[in-house]
């Protein structure tokens, strides 16, 4: 397992609050834990990030018609975008169903939302083949190569982060730009974000200027301001990419309160083990019974 512990009181896992993602997966003397800082609040939409995203990965075009999500023509992660930019607006139309206008007056809530490279990653739990590994940065990266596209780590991510391409059936997702990162180079949607909605950098860092930034905005009366995905203890042991938001997770298609989907798994095949010892048991019994039987 990824780095589940369990309780003393009841054998239930629980996230291993600081847990080192890279150490765990065997990495020695590594370098710090990389990740990204979405700061949602300085987000204007403008889908550098995605641009930049498919240009240095050559993730094909997903499609360039309409959809009718408002100026999204991506609609959300997948195999073929990699970085989505969300525009979820709060404005209100009459006969339609739209999020309520803030007490400010109307307003658009732009995201720019990522694989979130958790510390409790469950694709790494349930792929059979070793496609899906942990870098010395403590992400998580598919090794097409090595990818058989049996999509058990799709049903595993508890984001819907990743997806088959039609076009090769393997399976893939944000690699947090693992060939820049190892020659010291920004990932290029940090790079190409022109208001540095998109941060990069050691975790630790990151996770001090987001502190320092929703104090910041608490301070200018920005209350609904929030981290997530942040906090060490949550349900995947905090995650590698997470984000400033200006309303409940919800809003931006997010799960409130994720968990690692792999983490009932070891009492899973505890149970196994016990009933499957219990049918051979009886079994055995059952054979020596009728020997005895027998004239």
């Amino acid at each position: 397992m990824s780095g589940y512990a369990e309780d003393q009181a009841g054998g239930a896992p629980a996230a291993a609050p600081g847990l080192d993602p890279a150490a765990v997966a065997g990495h020695q003397d590594h370098p710090p834990r990389m990740g990204f800082f979405t700061d949602t609040s300085v987000c204007i939409g403008c889908k550098a990030c995605e641009v930049a995203c498919k240009e240095w990965n050559a993730v094909p075009e997903d499609g360039l018609e309409l959809t009718g999500m408002s100026y999204d023509n991506s609609v959300g992660l997948g195999a073929s975008t990699w970085r989505h930019v969300a525009f979820i607006e709060q404005i209100g139309r009459p006969g339609e169903a739209r999020q309520q206008p803030q007490p400010g007056g109307p307003r658009w809530l732009m995201s720019s939302d990522v694989c979130k490279h958790c510390t409790e990653a469950a694709c790494l739990d349930v792929c059979p083949t070793g496609a899906l590994m942990r870098t010395e940065f403590g992400t998580v990266v598919v090794q097409d190569d090595v990818c058989n596209g049996c999509g058990y780590c799709i049903p595993a991510c508890p984001f819907g982060v990743i997806a088959r391409r039609e076009s090769d059936g393997g399976a893939h997702k944000c690699t947090l730009c693992y060939d820049r990162i190892g020659d010291g180079l920004t990932p290029a949607c940090a790079k190409a974000c022109p208001t540095e909605s998109i941060q990069f950098g050691p975790l630790d860092e990151l996770r001090e200027r987001a502190g320092r930034r929703v104090a910041e905005l608490h301070s200018d009366g920005v209350a609904e301001a929030r981290l997530y995905l942040e906090d060490p203890g949550d349900g995947i042991g905090g995650a590698g990419a997470f984000f400033l938001l200006l309303d409940e997770p919800e809003v931006y298609g997010l799960p409130p309160d994720p968990v690692v989907t792999t983490r009932d798994l070891p009492r899973m095949w505890r149970h196994v083990a016990t009933a499957a010892a219990g049918l051979v048991a009886g079994g055995l019994a059952a054979w020596l019974t009728g020997t005895r039987r027998q004239p």
